[in-house]
């Protein structure tokens, strides 16, 4: 297939598109892979109108849901991915789409997203023994205790640092860089639709998305507080203060 050529389906695509169970929002998940190594690169969602883009053009087109709007996949970082085939499984909620992937797959620069791995300790594991999780790390930090990793909050440590990464390199195509480039009003406004989206996932009695919501309005003050060179630190210092003031009730 040339590039931008549109896909062959094999039934119209109004068919397809009645075939696939959407969620509320709309979307439904996207896994890509490699159509050569069969690698699994990435997880996306798309919507109707995505999905009419990807079979129009022969190349991936997803939602953004933390942006709300459409995204071509390599449109600013080069890194495209032509379709080879699409599918939709038995149930009809999930799509497989093969692609010829040119460039990673990755914001991060790796060849799939999925580059993190859950290993098991020394030895064999005995059924139902418990799986702990590690990433590919320099040799010389591979020695780390694991306690500083049974911190629960330990994901915002590393979230920090990867958005401070991104404002001080700008790889093009992330999203963070994208943030840091509009500045700060765009943050901001991210912020107040991040906390508005929480608040009615909330008054909904929507736990899934108020927890998805959520974790969309931590993400952004993050990259609102790199923006102001505010660290995380300044705020749980501030919170322990709080904390360690006479009561008055």
């Amino acid at each position: 297939m040339t590039q931008n050529q549109s896909l062959q389906l094999t039934l119209p695509l109004e068919a397809l598109v009645q075939e696939i169970k959407w969620d509320a929002h709309g979307l439904v998940p996207a896994i890509v892979q490699d159509a050569s190594s069969k690698e699994v690169l990435m997880l996306a969602y798309m919507n109707r109108e995505s999905l009419g883009k990807s079979v129009e053009t022969g190349q991936t087109w997803f939602w953004s849901r933390s942006r709300s709007e459409l995204w071509n996949k390599g449109a600013t970082s080069g890194n495209t991915q032509q379709i080879r085939s699409l599918r939709y499984d038995c149930d009809g909620d999930t799509l497989l789409v093969e692609v010829d992937s040119k460039g990673p797959a990755c914001h991060t620069g790796e060849d799939t997203c999925f580059f993190r791995t859950a290993a098991v300790g020394e030895g064999d594991a005995a059924p139902g023994a418990s799986i702990g999780w590690t990433e590919f790390v320099p040799e010389q930090q591979a020695g780390q205790s694991a306690n500083q990793h049974s911190n629960r909050f330990s994901v915002l440590d590393e979230l920090e640092q990867l958005i401070a990464d991104r404002y001080k390199e700008r790889p093009e195509g992330a999203y963070t860089t994208y943030l840091f480039d509009k500045g700060i009003d765009k943050i901001l406004k991210k912020v107040g639709e991040e906390t508005a989206e929480s608040i009615i996932a909330a008054k909904n009695g929507d736990n899934d998305e108020l927890r998805y919501e959520v974790s969309d309005l931590i993400y952004h003050l993050l990259v609102l507080l790199r923006e102001r060179n505010l660290p995380l630190d300044d705020i749980m210092q501030e919170l322990e203060r709080r904390h360690e003031r006479p009561r008055r009730d």
